[in-house]
């Protein structure tokens, strides 16, 4: 069960990282001057969605609390990579992000040092 804290961590802050991706994207470019950027964040601000992704970003700090209650920071700390493992999975099918060997081979490593982290530690 303590790994559940680990894995909303992970969920958490993916899904705060997705929301925010898909909200800006639609918001179109950001202007160039001063007064028209501070009123873009402003209005972004004020998105439901960009309000729900800054409240996903607090959960995954209120689930990362109670992971380090569980386990030493050197064990649950790796685990955060995944979140990177599913923001580019979710991003390739959602977003229709790029994905080519290189993403596909730095993701296995990430993947394969957590395996030998969670193994041997």
């Amino acid at each position: 069960m303590s790994h559940a804290y680990i894995f909303s961590t992970i969920v958490f802050t993916a899904l705060s990282q997705l929301l925010m991706r898909w909200q800006v994207g639609l918001a179109g470019p950001m202007p160039a001057d001063v007064w028209g950027k501070a009123g873009f964040v402003w209005a972004l601000l004020l998105n439901p969605w960009i309000i729900a992704s800054v409240v996903s970003t607090f959960l995954a700090g209120v689930s990362w609390m109670m992971a380090l209650t569980r386990f030493e920071i050197s064990y649950a700390y790796p685990f955060s990579a995944l979140t990177y493992v599913l923001v580019l999975v979710a991003g390739v099918l959602l977003f229709q992000d790029g994905l080519n060997v290189g993403k596909l081979a730095g993701t296995a490593l990430v993947v394969l040092g957590i395996v030998v982290m969670a193994r041997f530690s």
